[in-house]
């Protein structure tokens, strides 16, 4: 879906750091501008950097949001300063390596590396099919990691689920059943590897499909 998150999908954004007009909410509907919170100079370096997205063609809300969100924790001016610029980065790089994407794929992709992904693994979902977006993948990718998913297994299990065509059941039901072994006490990234195995058709995370033709001689030994 690339005009909204599905519904049962909402939470999971929030927590990879999609939506953080979750939390700015409260703050924007009690004051029309809630930037006057920062003092001026803070404000001022905000603004900045809210006007560099802008010039670079990015969006600009999940970096005015970061500085919303901060506001509400109580961050310390020097804080916020450092975590929307810190944002606007993140948002380049994504975009210097994915290419042209809407704006949820693009924040999905900068969240994905501000959960601790390196470009290079991101780098692999620039090549795309005409009219399939990769937002799914980079929420759940997201979420695995702030779960404690060790990075390159996380990498390795959404990159070639992605590849494989999975749709969005897919990665859902592989969110839902990993996250239920975390819940239970499983290590993140034992449970990531005994849940990609049963993804039908899937090989392995590090596996290899060998050809078709390769495939029926073996099944037929």
């Amino acid at each position: 879906m690339r005009h909204g998150l599905p519904h049962r999908n909402l939470r999971i954004a929030a927590r990879a750091g999609l939506v953080l007009v979750v939390a700015a909410l409260p703050l924007a509907a009690q004051d029309p501008d809630p930037l006057a919170k920062l003092e001026p100079t803070t404000r001022y370096a905000v603004e900045l950097l809210i006007d560099s997205a802008a010039m670079a063609n990015l969006p600009t809300n999940p970096v005015r949001l970061t500085a919303l969100q901060g506001i509400g924790r109580k961050a310390s001016n020097k804080q916020i300063i450092e975590a929307v610029r810190k944002q606007l980065n993140y948002l380049r790089t994504a975009k210097e390596v994915l290419g042209p994407v809407d704006p949820e794929e693009l924040t999905a992709g900068a969240s994905v590396l501000a959960a601790g992904a390196q470009p290079a693994q991101l780098a692999a979902f620039r090549a795309r099919k005409k009219g399939r977006s990769d937002l799914q993948a980079f929420v759940y990718w997201t979420d695995f990691l702030q779960r404690g998913v060790p990075n390159e297994e996380a990498s390795t299990a959404i990159t070639k689920l992605w590849q494989d065509g999975a749709d969005d059941d897919a990665f859902h039901s592989l969110w839902t059943n990993v996250r239920a072994d975390i819940s239970q006490g499983l290590n993140p990234g034992t449970a990531l590897q005994n849940r990609i195995r049963e993804a039908p058709g899937r090989p392995s995370p590090g596996t290899v499909k060998p050809p078709e033709g390769q495939q029926e001689n073996q099944s037929s030994r």
